[in-house]
């Protein structure tokens, strides 16, 4: 618990500026989807929490296994229909089915080769988030999951191919 290691050197200014840009224009182009959808856009239906942790991962380390589409994409959307199906199964019993969504996730995520941190956030926003996302059950896999990290994605391949640094350059691999 001591901790042996020293942490490691703050990333150069340049690398600082993409990240910052690759969020901002990312969480604001759902904002704005979410601000024009059909949906209530008054409760920014589309604008979910998990995408902030995948927007740190996709512009603030986009070289990361974490950060690569696949489990971008598909690590959200499978724990997005994880969380629902549990929700659906024992919505009287929200400790048992958040526990059960964030590690049925995990496992599923491991299994398929996806892991994407967020998706366990996913997974719980599904089961304990608010009741309009419960309402629109397998719909939230649709909206605003796979409508959200499709944009995050699309900023991604945008914004971290822009820099002239190869190393940043966006994805790692696909599939």
């Amino acid at each position: 618990m001591r901790g042996g290691g020293k942490c490691p050197p703050r990333k150069p200014i340049s690398k600082i500026i993409w990240s910052w840009l690759g969020a901002f224009v990312g969480i604001f182009a759902i904002a704005v989807l979410s601000n024009n959808s059909a949906l209530n856009a008054t409760n920014h239906l589309l604008l979910i929490g998990s995408f902030g942790a995948s927007a740190v991962l996709v512009y603030g380390a986009p070289m990361a296994e974490f950060s690569q589409p696949r489990g971008l994409v598909l690590g959200n959307v499978l724990s997005a229909l994880i969380g629902i199906t549990i929700y659906k199964l024992i919505p009287d019993m929200l400790t048992l089915a958040s526990a059960l969504a964030v590690s049925v996730s995990i496992m599923a995520m491991h299994l398929t080769r996806t892991i994407h941190p967020p998706g366990g956030a996913t997974a719980l926003i599904a089961v304990n988030g608010s009741s309009q996302f419960s309402q629109l059950g397998y719909w939230f896999v649709l909206f605003p999951v796979l409508t959200g990290v499709l944009i995050l994605l699309v900023i991604a391949l945008l914004v971290n191919n822009l820099s002239a640094n190869p190393e940043r350059h966006y994805p790692v691999y696909w599939y």
